[in-house]
């Protein structure tokens, strides 16, 4: 139910959406789109083991849960930032 009302949500809004099982592998290509950033700074990451890959042949290959599971833990670490930050003006008397 919570997928049906985000979606018509990007719709009402005029926002492009996709619907792509969650078993799907990207290639870097595609998995840095996703994430919009850059192929090299996506490779980088692979690499530092920020996600899990796998390769076949030559290529990189992504799950979209593991891009998911990125975005998510990306967001999470942003709110804390965020919020200690709000703290420190609080008690720096910013005035925010």
């Amino acid at each position: 139910m919570q997928v049906l009302q985000e979606v018509l949500s990007l719709i009402s809004e005029g926002k492009p959406f996709s619907l792509l099982p969650s078993d799907v592998e990207l290639s870097t290509q595609e998995a840095a789109d996703l994430l919009q950033i850059s192929r090299p700074h996506l490779i980088k990451l692979l690499e530092d083991g920020a996600m899990p890959f796998k390769k076949v042949g030559t290529h990189r290959r992504i799950s979209l849960s593991a891009i998911i599971a990125y975005q998510q833990h990306q967001k999470e670490l942003q709110s804390e930032a965020l919020d200690a930050l709000a703290e420190q003006a609080q008690t720096l008397n910013f005035g925010y």
